[in-house]
């Protein structure tokens, strides 16, 4: 008896767990699972846990990865607006954005199909984007020329409505340019038109350095013209000024002229004077006369 309790605890417990095996399923974080009932697409489960369904044939899972898968187009050329021949490559970000609609638009939810059509899509979009602006636009010396994001925001735009015409239930997350080249035979025009603009720069780099080297050479002669004028009307005004007091001295010298030959002896001999020496006079040549008959020193008139 204890034995076939033990086989009938066994049994019962394989049931349960087959039992849950296929009425319940699994849902990761990283995946989203479309319900078929009866082979039609009924419940999409995005969120990740454990939920319950009727076991095959009632009902059937299709697993899909709800991440953003990256991919890069072929690398070919394309015309421009200006008739120039470029090779340009993108490169693409996307992801299944209703797996309801998607599974039964690929056969049997195939990632790999879906790509393929999306990379036609965006080849279209690309062609017809390209084929509205100049090459220059896409190789240029001048940075500020260059139109990248314009022209990544035009493709992606123009796919994303092509997918939504479509309803593929999947979309572009981000889309940028990865590559772009030019043939041989558009290298050396391409090469040859940067360098006519390189030399265009530099010519009108050169004439600016010349108008503002002009421009700094008349300011400077200005301010030093400015100077002299300034400087000899100060010193116009200094020689005034002192012919003037000039003028003053010779009408007082001219009203006593002894003290005009005094005060010339005393700055005579307070030149002579003014330098440490040892000097040799005669007393009777002027303005050493003045030396003559001076007081005696105090000192001396006491002895």
């Amino acid at each position: 008896m204890k034995k076939n309790a033990i086989t009938i605890a066994i049994a019962a417990l394989l049931l349960v767990i087959f039992a849950l095996l296929l009425l319940t399923f699994q849902v990761r974080q990283s995946e989203v699972v479309v319900v078929s009932t009866f082979n039609k697409p009924t419940t999409t489960i995005t969120n990740a846990g454990l939920f319950l369904k009727w076991p095959w044939p009632v009902q059937s899972l299709n697993r899909f990865d709800q991440r953003v898968q990256t991919f890069e187009d072929s690398f070919r050329e394309i015309p421009t607006s200006d008739k120039s021949m470029m090779l340009m490559s993108v490169y693409v970000g996307w992801k299944i954005s209703d797996a309801k609609i998607f599974l039964p638009t690929f056969p049997g939810g195939s990632a790999l199909a879906a790509q393929r059509q999306l990379g036609e899509i965006i080849a279209s979009a690309k062609a017809a984007v390209v084929g509205k602006h100049d090459l220059s636009e896409f190789v240029n010396s001048d940075a500020s020329q260059l139109k990248f994001a314009a022209i990544e925001k035009e493709i992606t735009e123009s796919a994303q409505g092509e997918l939504a015409k479509l309803n593929y239930g999947i979309r572009i997350e981000f889309l940028g340019i990865k590559r772009i080249g030019l043939p041989e035979s558009v290298t050396q025009s391409v090469f040859e038109r940067m360098k006519a603009e390189r030399t265009k720069y530099i010519t009108e780099a050169i004439a600016k350095g010349d108008r503002d080297a002009a421009q700094i050479k008349s300011a400077a002669d200005r301010a030093a013209a400015e100077l002299v004028n300034n400087a000899e009307a100060a010193a116009k005004r200094i020689e005034g000024e002192g012919n003037a007091e000039a003028a003053k001295t010779l009408a007082v010298f001219q009203q006593n002229p002894e003290l005009a030959i005094f005060q010339l002896q005393l700055e005579a001999l307070k030149t002579s004077l003014n330098q440490k020496a040892t000097l040799f006079f005669d007393e009777r040549t002027p303005p050493f006369d003045l030396f003559k008959n001076l007081p005696a020193a105090p000192h001396s008139a006491e002895k």
